[in-house]
């Protein structure tokens, strides 16, 4: 029985001292239960038959498991405030980064659109880490408290607050709302740079943008401002509404409209002749950016044609 001391001690190694004895007991018990049944049935064992035995039950550390679960990181209570936690967070540093990253890029004249989306995924990863580690930090040390979260937090809800079940479009995913917030955030600080910054700054500004389409823009703000509201409201509710839809609807048929006149408005891009001679005509820069225009309107009337759909629906 060698084989068998062997393996229950193997056991006891991966358990907590305060039960290790105990729990050897428990399993010597049941290893000799199975290992006298099968004398029975076959007379004298072996020890090839008495391994087989032990390598049925599993290795030691799987059979400790078994005994005393290992405890996770973040205690299963605690997981959807944590993910919650690290998605706001997380939302949040991309905004900040967004603003950070486009202000250095419009200023400087060295910094092209590829550096700049590396300056932006470099900047929010750096941030990332650092959010994601403080975070799982604070919920491992909740997690090794000796009490969970109280009963109260599961009994301090009422069923018959539970919205109505509907279509599964109608929750609004923590993604789509960061990505909806950055895209308003990075439109206002495009349209607005020119207040703050001086004037060798502006000299040097990567946009090129002709006084009448900036000034389109400026008296587009608000659209970006009101878009920005949408989003604030969609992270409250997370849940689609007819009036939550309605007001989508009517943001992103003004943005359609806005967008194609701004393309129509006359030239938009203030190029000088003597830097891009012998690289692009003139005309060609002007043209792609019109095209650029109505791509981009695209998406908006893509998203006012699905909020039509989705008012039938609900």
């Amino acid at each position: 029985m060698d084989l068998v001391t062997r393996y229950i001690a193997a056991v006891q190694r991966e358990l907590p001292e305060s039960k290790r004895d105990e729990i050897g007991r428990e399993l010597k018990a049941n290893i000799m239960d199975q290992l006298d049944g099968l004398a029975e049935q076959q007379g004298t064992l072996t020890e090839a038959d008495i391994a087989t035995v032990l390598k049925q039950m599993g290795r030691p550390r799987t059979v400790a498991q078994q005994f005393v679960p290992p405890q996770p990181l973040i205690r299963l209570s605690y997981m959807p405030l944590y993910q919650y936690t690290l998605f706001m967070v997380l939302g949040i540093l991309f905004l900040l980064q967004v603003v950070g990253t486009t202000v250095t890029w419009i200023s400087s004249s060295d910094m092209g659109l590829v550096r700049y989306l590396l300056s932006l995924a470099s900047g929010f990863l750096d941030d990332a880490i650092f959010g994601f580690a403080s975070i799982t930090a604070a919920f491992w040390f909740m997690s090794r408290e000796s009490s969970g979260p109280s009963a109260s937090c599961n009994s301090d809800w009422r069923p018959e607050q539970l919205p109505k079940a509907g279509p599964g479009w109608q929750h609004i995913s923590l993604q789509d709302i960061f990505t909806d917030l950055a895209t308003y955030l990075f439109l206002l600080v495009v349209i607005w740079y020119p207040v703050w910054m001086s004037a060798e700054q502006l000299d040097n500004s990567r946009l090129m943008l002709t006084d009448q389409a900036r000034l389109w823009l400026q008296w587009a703000s608000p659209l970006a401002v009101l878009g920005i509201a949408l989003g604030l409201w969609q992270l409250q509710q997370r849940l689609w509404s007819r009036a939550m839809l309605l007001s989508n609807l009517a943001l992103n048929s003004a943005l359609v409209v806005v967008i194609l006149m701004l393309a129509a408005s006359g030239p938009l891009l203030q190029l000088d002749a003597e830097r891009w001679h012998g690289v692009f005509e003139l005309h060609q820069l002007e043209r792609t950016a019109v095209i650029s225009l109505i791509i981009i309107a695209m998406f908006p009337l893509w998203e006012a044609g699905r909020d039509l759909l989705r008012l039938r629906q609900l």
